[in-house]
């Protein structure tokens, strides 16, 4: 029989690994490579792609900046709405990471949104590269219907998504596990979410390299980069 003490140090060996592996890949240069406002624009599909969804001014650019350690990668702006294409970037010729206009409530016309809302809907159910989408929430709301209507049609598709806590760090202590509870509850009711609920917090850093550890799993291995790159 394993010793518990040996079976819970390597599990504390792969852990740090993990977090080793998520920190080197995520000091690579990020590189912005394509905007897209339509279908026809996106660009060739070669690397896997990681997309980040959420509502309108849930921190998705915050969010990507704090991920990658840059604090102008992904353009920031307190008004909601404020992007409003897709924009890929390149992480170390391993990984796109894909900044996608939020979903819900913004400041443009209606027009607009119903023309976000479906490039957003056709890209996350038809993009062959794409493994996994982020859905960021923000940790003081919580699960709002238009969330829902994402998950629901994310495991329509079978397309693995994972839920992301941001702005933890707005919440006490109390608060901030009662809402991961409730979270992972409604997580939970959905086939296509990966079973994690990442908690995390742009300004502060919290949970910013356990996201880079389980994201790095998803990369093109480093010997196989230089073959794909967009």
């Amino acid at each position: 029989m394993a010793d518990p003490a040996d079976t819970s140090a390597e599990g504390d060996a792969e852990a740090q690994a993990a977090l080793e592996a998520g920190r080197l890949l995520f000091a690579a240069p990020c590189r912005f490579v394509a905007a897209a406002a339509s279908l026809e624009s996106l660009p060739p599909t070669s690397l896997p792609e990681i997309a980040f969804a959420g509502r309108s001014n849930v921190g998705k650019s915050s969010l990507i900046n704090a991920v990658t350690g840059q604090t102008k990668l992904a353009r920031t702006s307190n008004t909601p709405g404020r992007t409003q294409q897709l924009n890929f970037f390149s992480l170390d010729q391993r990984l796109l990471l894909v900044d996608l206009p939020g979903y819900g409530y913004a400041k443009a016309a209606k027009t607009k949104i119903r023309v976000w809302t479906r490039l957003i809907r056709d890209y996350l159910r038809g993009r062959p590269t794409l493994r996994r989408v982020c859905i960021l929430i923000d940790a003081r709301h919580g699960v709002k219907d238009s969330d829902e209507q994402i998950m629901a049609m994310l495991d329509e598709a079978a397309v693995s998504f994972q839920v992301v806590l941001t702005k933890c760090d707005k919440l006490s202590r109390d608060d901030f596990a009662a809402r991961l509870d409730q979270t992972r509850s409604q997580v939970a009711r959905h086939v296509a979410a990966h079973p994690e609920v990442m908690a995390t917090s742009a300004q502060s850093g919290a949970g910013i390299p356990e996201l880079r550890a389980a994201l790095a799993t998803l990369a093109v291995p480093r010997s196989d980069s230089r073959e794909t790159t967009p």
